[in-house]
């Protein structure tokens, strides 16, 4: 042995040891009090706009809804909104004074909870508390073993529930995608439905598209909880609910829904989806507007049906590119966006959701890494309580892929990480560490009591993303990002059985037209 070989032994064996050591730490499973990240962590952080920029918005959108107002209500609407202080115009729009919006917003459900069919899931939308979920009506599955786009089915819903069941960072499951295979719209409301819920015990967000549809919908739902007043206890399952057509319009069938699902007592999503440049102003500032507007509306009319029922304000409205008018969902503009809307959320001290993580580009590659790891980044310093579209999205929401799950639990990951922060406390800034290793000590932190006790829980690892040397690269094979997503989701979704008893699925399946395995 050289000198050189005997100076640097010792040095080998601590770092051997050292990394054994971590290797068993990392393998112990951790308290839920004590994990780097966890749902529902404060954000907030991140404000693009100034106070004054706030009061500006809300005022706009008073303005807006006194002196536009919005069309096409049904007629049940005009009668719940009119008997409430609403105004009826000659021009058919319905028109909301000043002291009507105050004092809806004085009834509206604050710090609610959106409960799981299993309580550790449970999301409390609190102050900036972030949430991160999918959503979305994507009509292709990105197939990477194929590399083609091809038409999503009821299996592919239930399939995408499986593997968010099984991901630590991803908190909630909207629908994601279209039942394309399912032709009668009934049963696709009902295939959807049971697919989400077959899959996962976490929150469920879904659609409905026609109130003919809502009572069987509902049995389902009382089926999976053990009965009516067990699903009132817990509504597990809220109404992913575009009851506004923007710009500043009603949607007639959609507000039935809405009518119906809360008296119910079914949590709504109050979904206003403008795109800037087309169904909204190109001004950001002004996009926003509209989107409050509209959100302040569903809360009036939402309130006037039952004071206090459990709402998210869903300002959710997209970017346009305006070269071409097509949707820009991973852009710069559209995380601006979302973070405006995430502090006209915290502005009214209402839960609130709206878009992040959506990519433009086709495929799981370095475009759709840079636009999830933007919009989702802002979307958590801004302290959105639920993040939505926040994996999966391809192509402006056109195309999703499962494997981009499990890619994208990891981005959230880091993500979360961001939203934590750093923490100083006399703890992490005394000096007592830095003195046991430079007077007399090792000369380095890497197998200090400190080190080993604070990587897991201070540090978060990702679990596709690849920290190898070039040498170790080459050593394993050259593992590829991609190749690595297709594996751990076949994986998953080898081990992922039902997440309904099967007592009951065979019920469900014998009433209704069940299409997925």
């Amino acid at each position: 042995m050289s000198d050189l070989d005997e100076a640097c032994a010792p040095s080998r064996a601590r770092r051997s040891g050292g990394r054994q050591a971590r290797v068993a730490m990392r393998a112990a499973p951790l308290a839920e009090d004590v994990r780097p990240i966890r749902p529902g962590m404060p954000g907030g952080r991140y404000q693009p706009l100034d106070p004054s920029g706030v009061e500006q918005i809300h005022q706009s959108a008073l303005q807006a809804l006194e002196e536009i107002g919005l069309s096409n209500a049904p007629a049940s609407g005009v009668e719940i909104l009119t008997g409430a202080g609403a105004i009826l115009g000659d021009d058919g729009r319905i028109r909301f004074p000043r002291a009507l919006v105050e004092d809806m917003l004085a009834k509206a459900a604050r710090d609610i909870t959106l409960h799981a069919r299993d309580p550790k899931y449970d999301l409390h939308l609190s102050g900036s508390n972030v949430h991160f979920g999918t959503a979305g009506a994507a009509v292709h599955v990105v197939d990477l073993e194929k590399n083609e786009y091809r038409d999503s089915t009821a299996q592919d819903l239930y399939d995408a529930a499986r593997l968010v069941q099984n991901l630590d960072n991803i908190h909630f499951y909207q629908r994601t995608m279209v039942c394309r295979d399912v032709v009668d719209n009934k049963e696709m409301d009902l295939n959807t439905l049971y697919a989400c819920l077959a899959g996962t015990k976490k929150h469920v967000g879904t659609s409905i598209f026609d109130m003919e549809h809502v009572p069987e919908a509902f049995e389902i739902l009382h089926m999976v909880a053990g009965g009516e007043e067990k699903w009132l206890e817990r509504p597990f399952v809220s109404n992913s609910n575009c009851f506004v057509v923007p710009p500043m319009k009603f949607a007639e069938e959609s507000c039935r829904v809405m009518e119906d699902c809360v008296r119910r007592g079914m949590p709504m999503l109050l979904l206003s989806a403008g795109q800037a440049g087309a169904t909204a102003p190109a001004p950001i500032a002004l996009a926003i507007v509209q989107a409050v507007a509209e959100c302040l509306a569903g809360v009036c009319y939402v309130n006037a049906i039952k004071p206090g029922a459990p709402a998210i304000f869903g300002t959710w409205p997209f970017v346009s590119d305006l070269r071409t008018g097509a949707m820009s969902g991973g852009s710069a503009e559209q995380a601006l966006l979302t973070a405006g809307c995430a502090q006209m959320h915290r502005f009214y001290g209402l839960p609130g959701g709206a878009a992040s993580g959506i990519s433009d580009s086709k495929l799981p590659d370095m475009q759709a890494g840079w636009e999830n790891a933007i919009t989702n980044t802002l979307a958590g310093l801004s302290g959105l309580n639920m993040c939505y579209e926040a994996v999966g999205m391809h192509a402006s929401l056109l195309g999703f892929s499962l494997e981009s799950l499990v890619l994208g639990d990891d981005i959230l990951g880091q993500v979360m990480r961001l939203v934590r922060g750093i923490d100083v406390t006399p703890d992490s800034t005394s000096i007592e560490a830095m003195k046991e290793v430079c007077l007399g000590g090792p000369g380095h932190y890497l197998g200090s009591d400190q080190t080993l006790r604070l990587m897991q829980t201070e540090y978060v690892y990702p679990t596709l993303g690849n920290r190898m040397s070039p040498k170790e690269w080459v050593e394993a094979g050259k593992p590829q990002l991609l190749e690595r997503a297709i594996a751990r989701k076949n994986d998953l979704l080898a081990k992922a059985g039902c997440m309904v008893e099967p007592e009951i699925d065979s019920a469900i399946r014998a009433k209704f037209n069940i299409y997925f395995r």
